[in-house]
This record gives C-alpha cells, sequence and structure tokens, in this order.
C-alpha cells in the first residue's frame, strides 16, 4: 500500500539534514547582490514575493513583481490558453518566456555582474464547496553566471491543507524553498528535492520536478522522480521516453489509460506479450478511443526494494530500456491498485485498465480478504473496482503442472466466492486473450541471473532490441568487460 510514514525517518533521522525557516533563505538570497529577478504569480497565489519583502532587503533581488488575478489581463500579458485551463504546464511555461525576456530586454545592458531569474506560479486553491482540492505549478528560470545560459525547474504540487489561507501560506513556502534550491542546491540533486518541503511536512505533495538547461545537464530527471517517491514527496511521479519528468494532468486529463505492472528487470518476453495483448484487448472494448489512450509502464517502490534498499543503477538501468522501447514509466508507492486508482482519479481518466498477472491478482484478493474479513468486504474491494476500472489479467502456469491459472480457476477464499463470481459476471475482471503459451515459463528474476553470468540462451527469453540494448549499453550487471576483453 502507499506509505508516507517512512518520511519522516528518512528527514529526522539524518543529521546533517537540517530544514531552513524560509524566513532565513528569502533573507540569504536577498542578501546576495548577485541574484536578481521578477515573480510573477496568478491565480491564488500571491504569497512567494512577500515572504522576500518581509525578509528585508529585498530591493537587492526583487526588480519586480507582479499579479494577474483576472483572466482577461492575464491573456493579454500571457496569451490565451487553448484548453481554457489556465493553472497548467503551458500558462507557466508561457510566463516564465514573457517575464525573462523583459529582463533581459530592459536590464541586460545594465547589470553585467547579475545572474537573472523569473519566479512564477499559477494556483489553484481549494473552494469553499471543497470540490477543488488545491493544485498549481510553479517554476524558476535563471542563470548560475552572469551573462550565461539560463535553466528552468518547473514544479507541480497539490496542497492537502483544508483551508484556502493556509494552501496560499503553504504555496508562499514552497516558492521560497524552490528559489533557493534553485541557487543553494544545484549540485546536490538528493538535498535539492528533499529541501522542496522544508517546513511543509504533510502540507504538500510535489508530484513532479523537472529540471533543464545547459547547466544542469548533470541532473538525471529519471532520478528526480525516482527521489520523489522515494522520499515521500508524493506517492507517484513519471517520466517520458525521454526521460523527462511529466505530469498526469499534462496528457492523461480526461484519457484512456491502460497501466502494466511488473519489474523490468529486465522486461522479458512476457511483459511484451502482456503489454501488446492488453493492449489491443483494451482498444477492442466498446468504448475505446485510440487516438486518446496511453499505455504506461509501472514500477513499485516495492519492487525496487526486493533486494533492500533501493540501487540508483538498477532503476536508471530499468528506466533506460523502458525509454528506449518509447515508453513511459510510472513510479510509485502505491502496492495496492486503489491507490493508483485515487491519484489519476484528479485527472478524469474517462477509463482506466490495470493490467497484471494472475498470481499478483490471487495475492492481492487474499490480502483484501483477510484485512477485511470482519468488516464490510464489499465496501473494500470497491475501491479497487470502481465504474471505470476493469482488471486484465494474464495467465500463469499451475505450479509444478502444465495447466493454467486464470481468473476464472483462481482459488480464491470460500468467503469471497459470491463476490468474486459477481465481479467476473460484470466484466470487472477478464481473462487476456491471445496470450503466448510457450513462454509463460519465462520469469525476469532468472533471465537477469542467467545475462548476468552470460549464460547461452537468455537472449531467446526477451525481443532481439532489448537483448541489443542491454548488451550495447551493459544494463542490469550485463559482463561487457569480459566481453570487450574476448573481442
Amino acid at each position: 500500500m502507499c506509505n508516507l510514514a517512512h518520511v519522516k525517518k528518512d528527514f529526522n533521522g539524518m543529521s546533517n539534514y537540517i530544514p531552513i525557516e524560509p524566513e532565513q533563505k528569502a533573507l540569504e538570497i536577498n542578501l546576495d547582490n548577485t541574484i536578481y529577478g521578477t515573480f510573477a504569480e496568478i491565480g491564488a497565489g500571491q504569497e512567494v514575493a512577500r515572504h522576500f519583502f518581509q525578509a528585508g532587503a529585498a530591493a537587492g533581488t526583487i526588480a519586480k513583481t507582479m499579479s494577474a488575478y483576472d483572466k482577461t489581463y492575464s491573456d493579454c500579458i500571457y496569451g490565451i490558453e487553448e484548453s481554457g485551463r489556465y493553472v497548467c504546464e503551458s500558462r507557466l511555461y508561457k510566463m516564465l518566456d514573457h517575464e525573462y525576456g523583459l529582463l533581459e530586454e530592459r536590464l541586460g545592458n545594465t547589470r553585467k555582474g547579475t545572474t537573472f531569474f523569473a519566479f512564477a506560479d499559477t494556483i489553484s486553491a481549494i473552494n469553499y464547496t471543497k470540490t477543488i482540492k488545491g493544485h498549481g505549478w510553479l517554476g524558476v528560470r535563471f542563470q548560475l553566471h552572469p551573462g550565461g545560459p539560463s535553466n528552468d525547474v518547473v514544479v507541480h504540487v497539490k496542497m492537502s491543507d483544508k483551508d484556502t489561507r493556509l494552501q496560499q501560506m503553504a504555496i508562499g513556502i514552497l516558492g521560497v524553498n524552490l528559489v533557493y534550491a534553485c541557487f543553494k542546491h544545484l549540485n546536490d540533486p538528493e538535498h535539492f528535492v528533499k529541501s522542496l518541503v522544508d517546513n511543509l511536512i504533510d502540507r504538500v505533495e510535489v508530484d513532479m520536478v523537472r529540471i533543464t538547461g545547459p547547466d544542469v545537464k548533470h541532473i538525471d530527471n529519471r532520478l528526480i522522480s525516482l527521489m520523489l517517491v522515494k522520499y515521500g514527496l508524493t506517492e507517484v511521479s513519471m517520466c517520458a521516453p525521454d526521460g523527462l519528468s511529466i505530469h498526469a494532468s499534462e496528457f492523461l486529463y480526461k484519457k484512456h489509460v491502460l497501466i502494466v505492472r511488473g519489474s523490468y528487470r529486465p522486461p522479458t518476453l512476457v511483459n511484451m506479450d502482456m503489454r501488446a495483448i492488453s493492449t489491443t484487448q483494451f482498444l477492442a472494448e466498446p468504448d475505446a478511443d485510440a487516438d486518446h489512450t496511453f499505455v504506461l509502464n509501472e514500477i513499485t517502490i516495492t519492487n525496487l526494494k526486493l533486494e533492500g534498499e533501493i540501487n540508483d543503477q538498477d532503476f536508471l538501468d530499468r528506466a533506460e530500456i523502458i525509454g528506449a522501447l518509447g515508453q513511459t514509466l510510472v513510479i510509485s508507492n502505491c502496492e495496492e491498485h486503489h491507490k493508483l486508482i485515487n491519484y489519476l482519479g484528479d485527472y478524469k481518466i474517462r477509463k482506466l485498465g490495470l493490467v497484471l498477472g494472475v498470481k499478483v491478482l490471487l495475492k492481492l484478493i487474499n490480502e483484501k480478504y483477510y484485512q477485511h474479513e470482519n468488516d464490510d468486504l464489499l465496501a473494500a474491494f470497491g475501491e479497487l473496482f470502481t465504474k471505470n476500472v476493469k482488471l486484465y489479467v494474464y495467465p500463469s502456469l499451475q505450479e509444478g503442472s502444465a495447466e493454467l491459472m486464470t481468473s476464472k480457476n483462481l482459488p480464491v477464499p470460500d468467503g469471497l466466492t459470491f463476490l468474486y463470481k459477481h465481479l467476473l459476471e460484470r466484466n470487472r475482471l477478464v481473462d487476456l486473450e491471445g496470450f503466448d503459451k510457450n513462454i509463460l515459463h519465462i520469469y525476469s528474476n532468472e533471465v537477469l541471473q542467467m545475462l548476468r553470468a552470460d549464460e547461452e540462451g537468455w537472449e531467446k527469453l526477451v525481443t532481439p532490441k532489448v537483448a541489443n540494448l542491454i548488451k550495447e549499453r551493459c544494463l542490469f550487471g550485463f559482463p561487457c568487460e569480459r566481453l570487450e576483453f574476448e573481442y
């Protein structure tokens, strides 16, 4: 299940990590006479610049602050959003483009020893009826050296406070943390990520951080996405095939989504078959929309910890090969699927398919049954089987035989037989069709051991492209040194 309990242990248990108060951060930036820029805040923002003013010596930092609360004024300054959404990634980039461009145009020739920055945010706070939870986009475009190129850090945040004023205060602190981190922590990405929630634990969820620019090429956004989940800043983060961080609201909003969970260590013929046939079956549904469907690969933190602590290189090897296959990666701390369903629910997913092996399904059912045996089982399973969710089940060989285990012959607990039959009849659980029975004997952990020993035959258990990628990029501990020596 999604578990944020490790956050306080990780943060409070680190003797070398002491959160700095926002007032101190703002003052430190203000006293650095090489840092100079602007603040632009629209929507429910308005709080970040105030911290820098109140800290004192703001004249050394702030060239301009501005707020365009009215949409018409905002459109006149930054242009119209074709989507009609103002709290979105494209709006933030338009703000950064406009404000940073003005800085260079108006001050570029007059402040030669200055590193410029433009901070922007577009925020939607919780509304009176609580139908809008509160979220937003924050970003900084900045130089690290006078006259140098600009770099971008863009963040998406979800607010947890149940009061508008408290959410606005949280955004103010987060904005200060972000500006400070851009100038003070870029050489330590781990510290950068952790510092974003200084004085904000349990108040915000930072579920995307994208760092780009000529001065920050040493930072791997895939590792940043991993850190967000690893250190409890969010339960879910995502990476595009090119390795950059992306956010669900920008490409999954009101779309159809199919998620294939696995270890991908390495992606075997089974993983490929599972993805291919589930996609075909998902798109064959009567209400399918191929033009607005996304297929995602999910790896859980639990899976990354199977051998103990998370190994960054092991994660990067998985991410590298998934990206090279042109596939989008989801990293989650959601062992229970309904947590992932709840996360995606904020983005009005119209149809959601979850693909899992039949043994994983059996484990899931047993855990839910025995955890809720004396409670309302219907409610417990209702968390998972909502009206727009369907589970697609990939078969497995029965232990010690050639017989198949499917959703139809799954040995569910006796007390769950009636409910389970109901789920089958309602088509909430369906078996995948068209699978290759000849590959069901393949398991990722066995392939991993074979390729690490360069044991003959492992290449036949993955696709030719995967085998070539593993060899060319020395992934998953493949013995490239020996290969090069023999060559």
